[in-house]
């Protein structure tokens, strides 16, 4: 069966979030972690809870990404992203650009397994006919 412009709108925007959580999220925790422990210690994050932090990122991302496990990987990064709000809340974040920063990348992760997922179309229409 052929995809169609509404599906594929739905991959890109999911391939854009994983990517960003993967390269922008996940890796400077593994990877740079002088860089993560500099962005973390502001807003109150202990330097022992960044490696667990981006395990649970990158399971959930993972979950995400594939899509039979999608659904549960949404709701994981749903929960991941409304504690990161919490805390940059907390701590007297920018609204705006830090502490709603969660809710726009909410919005791409779900709008794009919405647009991808016809099952979760059928679940949450737009509007009921």
């Amino acid at each position: 069966m052929k995809a169609t412009p509404l599906v594929w709108t739905g991959r890109v925007l999911s391939a854009l979030f994983v990517l960003f959580m993967l390269g922008a999220s996940v890796a400077p925790k593994f990877f740079m972690p002088e860089i993560a422990r500099e962005a973390s210690r502001p807003i109150g994050v202990a330097d022992e809870n960044i490696p667990l932090i981006g395990v649970i990122e990158l399971i959930g991302t993972l979950l995400y990404a594939w899509r039979r496990t999608a659904l549960l990987g949404a709701v994981t990064m749903t929960a991941l992203l409304g504690g990161a709000i919490a805390t940059h809340m907390n701590a007297g974040s920018p609204l705006a650009s830090h502490t709603l920063f969660g809710v726009w990348l909410g919005l791409v992760m779900w709008a794009g397994l919405w647009l991808r997922d016809a099952d979760l179309r059928a679940l949450l229409p737009l509007r009921r006919t």
